[in-house]
C-alpha cells in the first residue's frame, strides 16, 4: 500500500505523481526512449514518465514515422538519379562514329550503290539505252557507230556491271559493320536497362519491408495506448 501511494517526480515535466500514474523507462520502447533521450539527455531506464508526456511522445514517434516514410521515398528517387548519372551513358550515335571512320572512297562507294538501287538510275539507264538502239538502227542506218547485235553496248554494260558488283559490295559491308555496331548498342543498353531494373526492385522490396516493420510498430504503440486508456476507464 506504502509503494502504490509513493510518489515519484516525471523526468520530462518535473512534476511527482503516484506510481501507478508513472511508467518507467525499462518498460518503455527502445524507439520511444531514443526520443525522449534526444530531449532529456539525463533519461535512463530508471527513470519515470507520466502517461501525458508518454502520450506525447508516441505521438511524435508515430509522426517521425511517417515523416521518414515520405523522406526514404525522395531518398530512393534521388538515389537511383545520381547511380544512373555517375555512371557513363551506354546511348551513343552509331552513325556520327561510323562516319568519322570511313574514308572518301568507302563514302563514295555507298552514294553509288545508293543511286544504283533508286528509279531514277533505272530510268535514266532504260533511256539511255532506247536512245542507242534507235540511233544505231534508224537515224545512223548508213554508218552506225554499233550495229546489230550492239556489240559496243554490250562491252559497255558488262565493264558496268564488273565495276557496279564490287562498289555494291563495298557498300553492304559498310551497312553490315553499322548493323553490327547497333546490335552491340542495343545490346548494352538492354543489359544496362535490365540491371537498373533489378537495382529498382531490390530497393522497392527493401523500401517495402522497412514500411511493413514500422507499420506494425504503429500499431503496437496503438495498442498501448488502448490498453492504457482500457485501464483507466
Amino acid at each position: 500500500m506504502h509503494e502504490k501511494n509513493e510518489c515519484h517526480a516525471c523526468a520530462v515535466c518535473g512534476k511527482k505523481f503516484p506510481l501507478q500514474k508513472l511508467t518507467p523507462g525499462g518498460v518503455i520502447r527502445d524507439a520511444i526512449n531514443q526520443e525522449i533521450l534526444q530531449d532529456f539527455p539525463q533519461w535512463s531506464t530508471d527513470s519515470y514518465i507520466c502517461h501525458a508526456d508518454l502520450t506525447l511522445y508516441r505521438v511524435q514517434y508515430v509522426h517521425s514515422l511517417l515523416k521518414s516514410e515520405k523522406g526514404e521515398v525522395t531518398a530512393l528517387e534521388l538515389e537511383v538519379i545520381r547511380s544512373m548519372q555517375q555512371q557513363e551513358l551506354i546511348t551513343k550515335n552509331t552513325e556520327d562514329e561510323l562516319e568519322q571512320q570511313w574514308s572518301f572512297g568507302e563514302r563514295l562507294a555507298d552514294k553509288i550503290a545508293t543511286f544504283g538501287g533508286s528509279w531514277p538510275f533505272l530510268i535514266c539507264f532504260a533511256i539511255f539505252l532506247v536512245i542507242w538502239i534507235v540511233l544505231n538502227t534508224t537515224l545512223l542506218v548508213a554508218r552506225p557507230a554499233d550495229p546489230y547485235p550492239f556489240i559496243l553496248l554490250n562491252l559497255v554494260l558488262s565493264c558496268l556491271a564488273a565495276i557496279q558488283a564490287p562498289v555494291i559490295m563495298m557498300s553492304q559491308n559498310r551497312q553490315e559493320a553499322k548493323d553490327r555496331l547497333r546490335s552491340q548498342n542495343d545490346y548494352q543498353i538492354n543489359l544496362k536497362a535490365e540491371l537498373e531494373i533489378r537495382h529498382l526492385h531490390d530497393k522497392l522490396d527493401h523500401l517495402l519491408s522497412h514500411q511493413w516493420q514500422r507499420l506494425a510498430e504503429m500499431q503496437e504503440i496503438q495498442l498501448d495506448l488502448l490498453s492504457e486508456m482500457s485501464k483507466k476507464h
